[in-house]
């Protein structure tokens, strides 16, 4: 009797421990669950501001200044050679997208005559860390040079929206300057983002990366910019092919922690095929989330 008994109770003991562990082991499994369920989502999953360029004619003023004033030398910085003018024939929507287009024809602005127009859009929203989306086509054209990009606006530029409100206090490329994506007509379908600051910028870039895309031209493709405290990285339709992360950051090679805003332009280079008439880059929509 005593035998019975003294083996029932180690039997419930036993029990009783092995059902304590397995429930312990469930809710470590179901919190280890949770925890990858979280880390699997979006870093940046918050839409703070877009333009879906819905309507007709002019763009959107509340959220975009025409760039136009041309630097005192009488030329936009690279050599490009055409005026940037705020005219509905170089930049509208129509069909809920955004169209800016470069043409060529004579021009004369600011007492000085040029051969072909285009438009340079600023952003009136600014931002610091958060993932760009963006889908678009691009224009055609050798000497065509289309690009979606961004400055600090703290950069000091006579006649750019952020230096009109007083913000302009560092020259470039110590500002530093953020490209989401170029395209040269002579390279066509390659696709390249770069970022320029103290340690890499003009004809030293380093930092840079690309991809050959189908069609860039003739399809919309999505490019994307995710950008937080300890990287930047740049991919299209999903395929990543470039990412900056240095070592060392300082004010030489990381001046990304503040507002940076967006650039939307197409340059035109010295080299334009002779028989451009006209190209437009087409934007669907741009999203920034955070």
């Amino acid at each position: 009797m005593h035998y019975k008994t003294s083996t029932y109770l180690l039997f419930t003991i036993l029990l009783s421990t092995c059902l304590n562990c397995a429930s312990r082991l469930k809710e470590k499994n179901t919190q280890s669950v949770k925890e990858m369920t979280v880390d699997e989502g979006p870093k940046f999953n918050t839409l703070v501001w877009s333009d879906e360029f819905n309507g007709k004619g002019i763009i959107d003023t509340t959220k975009w200044f025409h760039q136009t004033q041309i630097p005192k030398h009488g030329e936009w910085w690279g050599g490009i050679i055409q005026h940037y003018t705020n005219r509905i024939e170089n930049s509208y929507l129509d069909n809920g997208k955004l169209h800016i287009v470069a043409k060529k024809e004579v021009f004369e602005d600011q007492g000085w005559q040029k051969d072909y127009t285009s438009a340079r859009l600023n952003s009136k929203f600014a931002f610091t860390y958060g993932r760009v989306e963006i889908r678009a086509k691009l224009p055609f054209g050798v000497g065509t040079w289309p690009a979606i990009w961004m400055l600090n606006k703290n950069i000091k530029e006579d006649g750019a929206y952020w230096e009109n409100q007083g913000f302009g206090t560092t020259n470039w490329p110590m500002c530093g300057e953020i490209d989401i994506l170029e395209h040269w007509g002579d390279n066509q379908d390659y696709v390249s983002s770069a970022l320029h600051n103290g340690s890499s910028h003009g004809d030293i870039v380093k930092n840079v990366g690309g991809q050959k895309i189908k069609d860039a031209s003739n399809t919309f493709h999505t490019y994307v910019f995710e950008w937080d405290k300890d990287k930047m990285t740049f991919s299209i339709d999903g395929v990543e092919h470039y990412q900056y992360q240095p070592s060392i950051k300082n004010t030489y090679t990381w001046p990304y922690d503040s507002d940076y805003y967006l650039i939307l332009n197409i340059a035109i280079k010295p080299d334009i095929d002779s028989n451009f008439i006209e190209s437009p880059m087409v934007i669907d929509y741009i999203r920034i989330y955070q």
